[in-house]
């Protein structure tokens, strides 16, 4: 029997079938303006029960799914499936970071969130990248090249990316900005892990996860190796098809 998970997140949608076990379909859309229809009509071919999670998850619930789970739960069950020995998760989003710590029987001990602001999130990469010149998918490796010594005093969205235009018009090598910016978005996801203690092995989800200088940056930070799933926005929507799983 077929079972459906689905995490509607703030900037894409993300689901995952799964049969006997074994994920048979996944794929990650933009969220758009009509984010349970565009859910509804992913999941439609196939028929299955749907369990949501995200910020969308009660509207789906209203409209198609069968029932729904927390984004923290569902990161835990889709993680641990993936990385049976995991024990902390960081998982940075468009719109929000969270740290999971488990225990050694995968049960959520503690987590903790970002606030209300979108500093250190994939939104504050987003339009720091688009100040600097970049694709999202170029600020990471460019970051890679930047000389280190710079520092960002500020990680409000808005005057942090003054702070990055203001050192552009003075000449600064936008690599090295880049850096400077990654530098303070890995250290603000360390602080959110220390306060859960967190203990290796350590697993990073999220769209976030898919910047190869942020994995290098937490890793040296951290002193510990940083893995990443190979399809890092599906982890929510995995958990949620697993939680699927145990209800029918």
């Amino acid at each position: 029997m077929r079972r459906a998970g689905v995490d509607i997140g703030s900037r894409t949608i993300a689901v995952v079938v799964m049969e006997e076990g074994k994920i048979i379909y996944s794929t990650v859309v933009d969220t758009g303006y009509q984010p349970n229809e565009t859910a509804a009509a992913l999941l439609t071919p196939f028929a299955a029960p749907v369990v949501a999670t995200g910020y969308g998850r009660h509207a789906a619930k209203a409209s198609f799914a069968r029932e729904i789970i927390t984004e923290i739960k569902a990161h835990a069950l889709g993680t641990a499936y993936l990385f049976p020995e995991v024990r902390t998760i960081l998982d940075i989003g468009g719109q929000d970071t969270k740290a999971i710590l488990l225990s050694p029987q995968k049960a959520v001990v503690d987590f903790v969130m970002n606030d209300k602001c979108s500093a250190g999130t994939g939104k504050f990469l987003e339009v720091m990248a688009a100040a600097l010149g970049y694709d999202i998918g170029e600020i990471g490796p460019a970051a890679l090249a930047g000389k280190p010594g710079l520092k960002i005093s500020n990680m409000c969205t808005v005057f942090a990316e003054s702070e990055a235009i203001s050192l552009l018009h003075r000449g600064t090598p936008r690599q090295d900005i880049a850096l400077a910016l990654h530098q303070s978005v890995a250290e603000r996801a360390a602080s959110l892990l220390k306060k859960i203690s967190f203990v290796p092995p350590l697993v990073f989800t999220g769209g976030v996860a898919q910047n190869p200088c942020l994995v290098k940056l937490l890793s040296e930070i951290l002193s510990t190796t940083v893995y990443v799933p190979a399809s890092p926005q599906i982890v929510g929507a995995l958990g949620a098809a697993l939680h699927c799983a145990t209800l029918i």
